[in-house]
Order: C-alpha cells, then structure tokens, then sequence
C-alpha cells in the first residue's frame, strides 16, 4: 500500500478567512483557580484567544479558591505554568514564545477571591466583588462561571450562587447573562445524571448551562461534520447500503500518571463513553440537520443518542494493564500494572480499558454495528474513526486472488497526525489484472499551519457569545448514561477476578479481538506514529 503527500499546499479557491465576531463583555469567575486544568488548559486557551484579538476589551478574570491568595501571587504562578510551555513540543499549548503585551493586558484583568466553596459567605463576598468588577472593566454584569472543580463541588457550588442571587440574569447592574459551566464527568451513573440534572434546571434555565467535552474543541473532531456536510460525494454512501462497519478507537499510551484516586473511582467507561466517544460517534452517525443553528445540530444528535440500543453485557469488554513495556524517544521501556500505580488499590478491579458493540435503531445505520474501544497504556497515541465499506463485486475479476485484498476503508483521523485517508484498489502494473490497494490522504499539517491550541479556545469562546452548538443538553446525556447503564451494573456485581488481562503496550485484552471476531471482522491495527 503506497501514501502519497504533497510538502506543500495551499487551499483551493479559498474564500476570505471568516472572523469570530467579538464576544460580549464579561466577567469569567473560574471555581478552581489555582488547579491543573486552570493552569494547564483554561488560562492558556484565554492566552490564546487574547493573542488572536478574540477575548473582549472589557474582560475579567475572577479566581476563587481557598488556597489562592492574592492577583499577584496568581498571575505569577499561570505565567510560571505558561511559560513552561514555550518550546515544549509536549504540551498541549505548543506556542513558541509569550507576548509580553498579551499577557499583560490579562494579567492586568486577574483578581480573585479567597474561600472555601461550602463556605456561604465565600458567595456574598464574590457577589459584592463581581459588582466592583463591573463598573471597573465595564462588563455590563455578564457573569461566566466556570467550575474548574471536582464534581462532587458541582451541585453545591450552583447552589451557592444561585441562592447569593448570582444566577438570575436580571440584577441590579440590569439584564445581564448568567451561564455556568460544568466539566465532566456529569454524572457518575443514570440516577446521578437526572438527580444533578434536577438540581440544575431548578436554578438556571438550560440555556444557561453550558456542559463541556474538550474532546469537542478538537479541530478535526469539528471537521466530522463539515466533511460530511459539505461535500456532495460522501452523503449517498453514508448509509446501510454501502458501510459495513465503524471502528471508532481512542488509545492512550499513557497510564493514568497521578489520576489515581480520580481514576479508581471512575474507570474507562465512565471516564470516556458517555461523553467523548459518543460526541464522535453522534457526528458520524448523525442526520443532515436543516441548518447549523446549535438547536438543530444538538437535536440530530440527540435523536442519534436516543436511537443507540441499550448495550448488554455481552457487548462490552473490558481490561486492565499490567506490566509492560512502550515505545518512547529513547527506544521501549518497562512501565509498571495498573495496580502498582500511585493511588490504586492492588487488588482493584478498575478497568483500564473497554470495547463495545453497539447498534444504531434508524433508518440509516439498521443493521451496521459500530465498535468503539479506548484503553491506557496502549501501543500508540491515536483517535481515528474508520469506516469500511462493503466489497464491490467480484465477477469481473475472476481470474485475480480477490479472497486476500484489504477493504476500502474512509479514515478520519483525530491525533496526533490529524488528517483524512482513503483506501481504495487499483490495477498494479503489469501485463495481467492484479489488484493492490493504496491509499490517498489529506493532513492538516500539509495545508494550514499549526496554530497554539489547547483545545479550549473555541469551547470558551463560544461560552462568551451563547453558542450552544458544541455542548450537551440534559436530555443528550441522560440517553448517553442510559446506553451504559446495564454494563456498568452487571460489572459492579461481578468484579473482574482475571485482571490485569493485557500488557502495557499492546492493544487491550484478547476478548475485545473475539467481540469482532464473533461478527467475522478485526480491529484496525492502532496507528503508530
């Protein structure tokens, strides 16, 4: 199979670039200042936005938390953080170097507000301060909270603000909009998901709710849909008659660092199904929405959430590694089990990895299984969704060894190497018929240059203009958790007694190979760099 690239591109007849329209001011009160997600992706991704003149000239950025203490002290330790980033080729924000001007001009925005989040005077104090904020860098009032916190604070710190009067979007600086947002996980199960769901839609209005997946702020997970969508050559085959199958996989070669305690109580599943997996699966799989408005985006991919048969559990598999060995810079090297991570029990029965079946209830996909698995501490670092065609014909080629020949496969690649391959036959040269496969693809990297992105940036920057089109609604993932509910009951009763049951750096247990195996299909080999 050959692949083929250009070294230099350019995009053809390219209209004018489009520009973001300014976003609102506001104020931005981030729960969790001086976390790792603050430092590592929130702060880099208003760096970024500030950079490309899409962060509004009247902003402000409010940090609470108990052990911040003062702008300064703040300010210091982010420009610390961002500054190791500068030439770490590593780090999801990769920019060269920092403007001084930029992060001046939000350095100068930072305040914060000391507490502890159970404590309800923390909530009069940053109500009195937000109104300071107000009239100080003009914000009309406009308030984003964003709760950078683990989600036992969820509740409770919605509660807070919306009994300080914090939520309404009517106060004393006027009408203002209020919106919160929520990292995942959203929910720990069904139950959980509606009583969290409850609790929120009884202070805020679900379009104030903005429940964020960075897997959604990826480029190329946005370019699913304008693949799709606006090309006239893919929507005829993308159906039953001419897909055989999907392959959706997100291996990490990372083990679970220092997420221990998060990951004991969390796992695979729970960590990675209901939310990334299945935003991918739903741009795959959803209907043409009648216009890009984010209700009727939102919709379609409801109606996809909605028609996903509920999963049994002899349609999921999972994992956990133990001892092996990964590929790195300076050649393999030992890694140690799951269980003998820090904050692990070394008995756990936390799964590390799963693959499941899953079937799609409609018109469209009747009868076409989509297989998704993700796991830790696999061969590679790849996110691709590979859909296979089913096998033209073969009664012209009755005299060529067609038994042998690989599939056309349409992959679409997420990380690292983002881009778009097909594969498809053609006649090798030569005096007789005979078929070879190759292949032809597009990478990003070929034709636009690489930008500093952490992901974030557009996620937030939608939160400033009140842009739902990239956020979950209620409903969306209650169906998500509704899919999964019975396989993660059935695991709760019966722990694994067989873990760890693949190595650190091979492609999960043996058992997610027979769940293909059982349909007469293979998994993808995972993409090395």
């Amino acid at each position: 199979m050959t692949d083929q690239t250009p070294s230099t591109a350019t995009v053809l007849d390219a209209p004018p670039r489009r520009e973001g329209r300014p976003p609102d001011p506001c104020a931005m009160v981030i729960f969790g200042a001086g976390g790792d997600l603050t430092k590592r992706l929130l702060v880099p991704a208003l760096y970024n936005l500030a950079r490309t003149g899409l962060l509004a000239e009247n902003f402000a950025l409010v940090g609470v938390d108990l052990a911040v203490t003062s702008a300064e002290q703040w300010a210091d330790e982010l420009r610390a953080m961002l500054q190791s980033f500068v030439g770490n080729s590593s780090s999801e924000s990769r920019i060269d170097a920092i403007d001084d001007a930029v992060w001046r001009r939000l350095a100068g925005a930072m305040s914060v507000v000391q507490g502890d989040l159970n404590d309800s005077g923390l909530y009069d104090r940053l109500k009195d301060h937000l109104h300071t904020v107000a009239r100080e860098h003009d914000t009309g009032g406009n308030c984003l909270f964003y709760l950078a916190v683990a989600d036992r604070f969820f509740a409770p710190v919605a509660t807070h603000l919306g009994h300080a009067g914090l939520l309404g979007e009517q106060d004393s600086e006027g009408t203002a909009w209020r919106r919160l947002v929520i990292e995942k996980p959203f929910g720990h199960d069904l139950a959980s998901a509606r009583v969290l769901n409850r609790q929120l839609r009884s202070l805020l209005h679900e379009q104030q709710i903005y429940r964020i997946d960075h897997f959604l702020g990826k480029e190329t997970v946005q370019n699913i849909m304008a693949f799709r969508f606006a090309n006239g050559l893919f929507e005829p085959i993308w159906n039953r008659d001419r897909i055989d199958h999907v392959q959706i996989t997100v291996a990490e070669q990372l083990g679970v660092e220092h997420r221990g305690k998060f990951y004991e109580a969390t796992g695979a599943l729970r960590d990675m199904v209901p939310n990334h997996v299945f935003q991918v699966l739903a741009m795959v799989a959803m209907e043409p929405p009648g216009g890009f408005g984010a209700e009727q985006i939102r919709n379609r991919k409801a109606d996809v959430f909605a028609q996903l048969r509920t999963l049994t559990p002899e349609d999921a598999v999972r994992g956990q590694y133990g001892p092996g060995a990964i590929a790195g810079p300076g050649g393999r090297h030992d890694v140690p089990s799951y269980r003998a991570e820090d904050n692990v029990a070394r008995d756990s029965d936390t799964e590390t990895f799963v693959a499941l079946r899953l079937a799609i209830d409609n018109w469209r996909w009747a009868g076409v299984p989509f297989y998704l698995r993700t796991g830790k501490r696999m061969s590679a670092r790849a996110t691709e969704v590979a859909i296979r065609f089913k096998p033209a014909p073969f009664a012209p080629f009755a005299d060529t060894d067609v038994a042998h020949l690989p599939p056309n496969w349409l992959v679409l690649n997420i990380q690292p190497d983002e881009g778009i391959s097909l594969q498809f036959e053609v006649k090798r040269p030569g005096p007789v018929m005979d078929l070879a496969a190759v292949r032809m693809a597009f990478r990003y990297r070929d034709w636009f240059p690489r930008e500093p992105n952490v992901g974030y940036e557009t996620l937030i920057y939608d939160c400033m203009i009140g842009d739902q089109t990239l956020f979950q609604r209620g409903d969306m993932v209650e169906e998500t958790w509704r899919v999964v509910q019975p396989v993660l009951e059935a695991w709760a009763a019966a722990p694994a007694p067989y873990f760890p049951n693949y190595a650190a750096g091979h492609d999960g247990p043996e058992s997610a190979h027979h769940l293909l195996a059982e349909d007469g299909r293979a998994w993808r080999p995972v993409p090395k760099p």
